[in-house]
Parts: structure tokens; C-alpha cells; sequence
């Protein structure tokens, strides 16, 4: 059945590969995907799929399924397809999207020979808005047992088992009264209590635990320099070790604006993103996909525990179910993702062929879980001991 499902990939290559550049040329953020999410449906639509789009209450979501021969485990192969604000698919979300494609239409081929069903379910806003929390919110993943997709990376190996931070964001405001500079007494400067709410987070950050941070820039510091400002406004990126530990961490940040304008005697406001939960890969299944990936000629590592890593919305599935989300690279070190120079790697012939290796990789692991009762029972024994007692209730 790997074999099938390997062929299959590449009797398709091209599709794939235009789906792939399809997406790179027409960046579009997030909640906004109406081209790259159409570009997906169509294709899942020319191979005679009827697809739910929009999906979930979500407008850039859209969902498949392929049933087997009868009831057996819901595999759920999720796509991304947002890009960054300005330098586009710099996350390589363009081949996430190609290689869940892949996939399914793989799997789809074969899963007649089988108990259990697939799904692609398209997941919009990872880089911002958490397409995934809104999706789940919406019932959109009930019923879903296993969750299954990859990401691009650089490097010479790609990467198994990495684990991923709790992260929001924080947005505060500031309202004071303006006045001529010459007589800053009779004004309330929203700057000054904009620098404190800063001094303030920096007098906090040893009481932080090390895998927590909080960084901000000022989007609106004034107009001019010889008025006083009557507002001022900052964006905060919050990352901590777990989503308990995030809302103590957007809680302190309430507490140093609420402090700051106090002391100024300032109005403020706080508006707290949706959260990102930590990630929990599911270990047996990452392992699979190691083998399915070194078995099509690419090695691969498993990630060392406790690093200072980034963040996605697929944190909040891998709560509610088994998950991976694994990393394969499509260039050499050196070039870091969220950069012009990645975004400039992400339509190149190495990333075509991640495109088709990642797609294979999925659906050779994915028949891995329909075909091994006790692989699924492995799965799940892993999964109901790694996840804490606060989330499951």
C-alpha cells in the first residue's frame, strides 16, 4: 500500500507542484486566503471530492473526507496556507498545503482497503488569528482521532518530536490628554505611561520562569514632538513553557498597564489574542513518520526536550488529540524561516521536492495508523500519559 501511495504522489507531481506555486505567487494573510484556499478545493474538486468551504464557521476553511470499507479511526491531515504580512510565504506555508494535498488524495486512492476514514481539513491564520483554536471552537476537529502534517525547515536533516511554547498576544492603549509641550503639566502624557508599562515588564522579567518572554514594540509613540501625546499604543508577543503559566504571563502585562497608567494618570486598554497552547507531539507517531521519511531517502533527528522554540495553533489539537507536526527542510542552514531570503526558497526545485517527500511521508504514515491496531493503541497510551490532568478535564 506504501508502494500505491507513493506511485500515486507522483503520477500527480505536477499538480502538486502548481498547487505549490500557485499559492507562493498569491500570498494572502490571515483569515484572508480566499485564492490559496479556492486553489486547494478546486483541485480536491477536479479529483470528484465534494468539499465543505467554508468549513467550522471559518471562511478560508474548507474540509474532505474519503471513507474506507467501514468504521475505523478519523485521521484528520491538516493544510496551512497563510502567509507573513510584506515578505509572503517566508514559513513555506505553500508546501504544508501541497504536501497535506498530496496526502489525501493518496490515501483517498487506497483507504477502501481499510476500516477508518480521512479527512484534509484546511486551517487558515496560523502565523496570526489561530485558525485552528477558531476551528476547534466551532466543533470543527469533534469526532477526530489523529491529526497529521508536516513543515518546512532548513538544514540537511529534518526534525521529529519538536515540541512548541504557549504564545498570544497583547495589544495595550493608552489615553491621555494632549497639550502644547510648553506646559506639559496641564496635559497627561500616554507616552510616559507608555515607557513605564516597558520599565515596568523589565523590573518583572526575573520573577519569569526561563521559558517565558514577553516582547513589544511601540506602534503609535505620538504625532508630534511638541505636543504632548493623548495616546499611545503597543503590541506584545507573550510566549511561556505552558498555557497556564501564558495567562498568568498576559496577566502580569494587565497588571503593569493597569499600574503604569495609574501613575500617569492615564485611561488604558488591554486586549489580550487568541492563545496558543504548547505543543505535545505524539512520540510513537513522530517515529513513524522518521521511518516513513528516512525509508524515501531523507534523515531525519529527534529533538532534544526543553528548547527555547516557537509556536502554533496545532498546540491546541495536539491537546485534544494525537498530533505531529513535523519538520522537514527544503533548504541549506543559514536561512532562517520568517525572512525575504526563505520566502525566495519556498517555490524552488528543492522545495517541489519536499512537496512530493512530505506528501508521501504523510500518507505512508497515515496507513501506518490504519493498518496497526496496536500501533493506534500505542498512540493513545503515549497520548493519555503526556497529557496533564488540567487539560483532559
Amino acid at each position: 500500500m506504501k508502494e500505491k501511495v507513493k506511485a500515486y504522489i507522483e503520477s500527480i507531481k505536477d499538480e502538486l507542484i502548481t498547487l505549490s506555486h500557485n499559492i507562493h505567487a498569491n500570498p494572502e494573510i490571515a483569515f484572508t486566503e480566499y485564492k490559496s484556499s479556492a486553489f486547494i478545493v478546486d483541485v480536491l474538486k477536479n479529483h470528484g471530492f465534494e468539499v465543505e468551504y467554508p468549513y467550522a464557521n471559518v471562511e478560508t476553511a474548507f474540509k474532505a473526507t474519503k471513507k474506507g470499507k467501514a468504521d475505523g479511526p478519523k485521521i484528520a491531515i491538516l493544510a496551512e496556507y497563510d502567509a507573513l504580512p510584506e515578505i509572503g510565504h517566508a514559513c513555506g506555508h505553500n508546501v504544508i498545503a501541497t504536501c497535506s494535498t498530496g496526502a489525501f488524495l493518496a490515501v483517498s486512492e487506497i483507504i477502501d482497503n481499510y476500516d477508518g476514514e480521512v479527512s484534509i481539513i484546511g486551517t487558515p491564520a496560523e502565523e496570526a488569528g489561530g485558525g485552528k483554536i477558531h476551528i476547534l471552537n466551532n466543533g470543527g476537529f469533534d469526532g477526530f482521532e489523529y491529526a497529521l502534517m508536516m513543515h518546512p525547515s532548513s538544514g540537511k536533516k529534518g526534525l521529529v518530536n519538536r515540541g512548541g511554547r504557549a504564545a498570544t498576544s497583547v495589544t495595550v492603549e493608552f489615553f491621555g490628554k494632549a497639550v502644547h509641550s510648553s506646559a506639559p503639566a496641564h496635559g497627561i502624557n500616554a507616552l510616559n505611561a507608555m515607557i513605564k508599562l516597558f520599565n515596568n515588564i523589565d523590573m518583572m522579567r526575573p520573577t519569569f520562569h526561563p521559558q517565558n518572554n514577553v516582547n513589544g514594540i511601540i506602534v503609535n509613540g505620538g504625532s508630534a514632538a511638541n505636543a504632548i501625546p493623548d495616546y499611545t499604543k503597543a503590541l506584545f508577543s507573550l510566549r511561556a513553557e505552558t498555557l497556564i503559566e501564558l495567562k498568568k504571563l498576559a496577566e502580569c502585562v494587565k497588571k503593569c498597564a493597569a499600574n503604569a497608567a495609574d501613575f500617569v494618570g492615564a485611561k488604558f486598554e488591554v486586549h489580550v489574542g487568541d492563545m496558543y497552547a504548547e505543543r505535545y507531539p505524539n512520540l510513537p507517531m513522530c517515529l513513524a513518520f522518521k521511518d516513513n521519511c528516512e525509508e524515501l531517502g531523507m534523515p531525519m533527528d529527534v529533538a532534544k526536550p526543553g528548547g527555547m522554540y516557537g509556536s502554533s495553533d496545532i498546540g491546541n489539537v495536539s491537546i485534544k488529540m494525537p498530533a505531529i507536526h513535523d519538520y522537514i527542510p527544503l533548504c541549506d542552514d543559514g536561512i532562517p524561516s520568517h525572512n525575504r531570503a526563505y520566502t525566495e526558497q519556498t517555490d524552488k526545485p528543492r522545495a517541489d521536492e519536499i512537496c512530493l517527500l512530505g506528501a508521501k511521508a504523510i500518507a505512508m504514515t497515515v496507513i501506518d495508523i490504519l493498518e496497526k491496531p496496536e500501533f493506534r493503541e500505542e498512540i493513545y497510551k503515549y497520548f493519555n500519559e503526556q497529557i496533564p490532568e488540567e487539560y483532559k478535564e
